[in-house]
């Protein structure tokens, strides 16, 4: 177990969350197989190719499968930073751990994400198994939150707490805040709320939260499947999306404008056949119309006490209708390596390719095509063989 560890550490720095390919890989031949093969120690024949090809096809991600000589040249530029035991030893340090499948601590209900399921979780916090599913609620909304929006959302941690409930959120201002807080202070159950994070839980994100997590690491858990030292770029805050979602019997959107990410979530959980809740708000408020989306659209049930989410957590998720377009945003449509390349991209000092395709996990190849779409949509420039994003990007 010992090895294994070590090599879904690895390969945790290497590959991004989600990364399709990776994942196949190792569900193909096993992690420590996978990481031999992408950092080339290992040749991969035509029967690895194929079963890869298989899996792909049954996730729905074949398009993500240009071959494996591709993923070996995304992965390449981070093989040389690749230190796993370095950090398992920062994580000792923390006094948290690593936990992988198979672990006592591992949730058994990310299993249900199937090829999506984290390589490894790194964990602050305490060592109690993560209460099953229908034991967990995620409460979820908006950064800006109203006092409206915190009123709601604290009195509902408080209550799920004191009834046992694990409050999951995603650690970050707003709603996801007045969660964790709620839930700690009604904190009867063995962990009474979790903080699925971004970036590593070496360093709590954001700054102004940082009392907050340390609160939440001390009574519950902070966890996140990216290692140390890893920043929290706008992909990676979506990708833990799902692992929120995962985690939880019902999805619980308090406060949610029209485009906000707790939508996101909400659509995870509605792939997994998870209940979505929404919390219903003023028709004159911005911060609630995603919750009337999601009401109107017929996707969730509405909520409006402890007692009626308890009840919802008790029964089979349901099936959610799709999501309605809204207003374009200027990343809309970038296909996942672009995404990574735009997060990867400075605001102000330029990168060169090279130091690009380290920071992305991409090969220079694909940088730099990659930069030639971006500056054709007008999300990046280029200036004296230095690239950054443009503004607004």
């Amino acid at each position: 177990m010992d090895r294994e560890r070590i090599a879904r550490a690895a390969l945790s720095r290497l590959m991004e969350p989600q990364d399709s390919v990776g994942l196949a890989l190792v569900h193909a031949v096993g992690a420590l197989d996978a990481l031999g093969i992408a950092t080339g120690e290992l040749t991969a024949g035509a029967a690895v190719e194929r079963e890869v090809t298989v899996l792909l096809s049954q996730d729905g991600n074949l398009a993500s499968w240009p071959g494996l000589g591709a993923s070996l040249r995304r992965w390449a530029p981070r093989v040389a930073d690749l230190a796993p035991e370095r950090d398992l030893e920062t994580m000792k340090r923390l006094g948290g751990r690593v936990v992988v499948p198979g672990d006592e601590l591992w949730p058994g209900q990310l299993a249900d994400l199937g090829l999506q399921e984290p390589l490894c979780l790194w964990w602050r916090g305490q060592e109690e198994p993560v209460a099953p599913t229908r034991q967990s609620i995620a409460l979820v909304g908006s950064r800006d939150s109203t006092s409206y929006g915190a009123a709601v959302t604290g009195d509902l941690a408080y209550g799920l707490a004191q009834r046992g409930f694990t409050v999951v959120s995603g650690g970050a201002y707003g709603i996801d805040a007045h969660a964790h807080r709620g839930a700690l202070n009604g904190g009867a159950a063995a962990i009474p709320t979790i903080a699925v994070m971004a970036g590593g839980v070496d360093r709590f994100y954001p700054a102004g939260n940082e009392d907050l997590l340390r609160a939440v690491a001390n009574q519950g858990a902070v966890m996140a499947e990216v290692p140390p030292g890893s920043a929290p770029t706008r992909y990676r805050f979506l990708q833990r999306n799902r692992i929120i979602a995962a985690l939880a019997s019902v999805t619980v959107v308090v406060e949610a404008r029209w485009r906000s990410g707790a939508l996101n979530t909400a659509h995870h959980a509605e792939t997994l056949g998870r209940v979505v809740a929404a919390v219903p708000g003023s028709i004159h408020s911005a911060n609630s119309a995603g919750c009337h989306r999601l009401l109107r659209d017929g996707g969730a049930v509405c909520v409006t006490d402890v007692g009626e989410i308890a009840e919802l957590s008790g029964r089979s998720g349901e099936q959610l209708a799709g999501d309605k377009e809204g207003p374009n945003q200027p990343h809309d449509g970038l296909s996942l390596e672009d995404l990574i390349l735009l997060d990867a991209l400075p605001l102000r000092s330029g990168s060169s390719v090279e130091k690009l395709a380290v920071v992305a996990g991409l090969s220079p190849d694909a940088v730099r095509a990659g930069l030639g779409r971006l500056e054709l949509l007008g999300l990046a420039g280029c200036e004296r063989s230095a690239w950054k994003r443009k503004r607004g990007a």
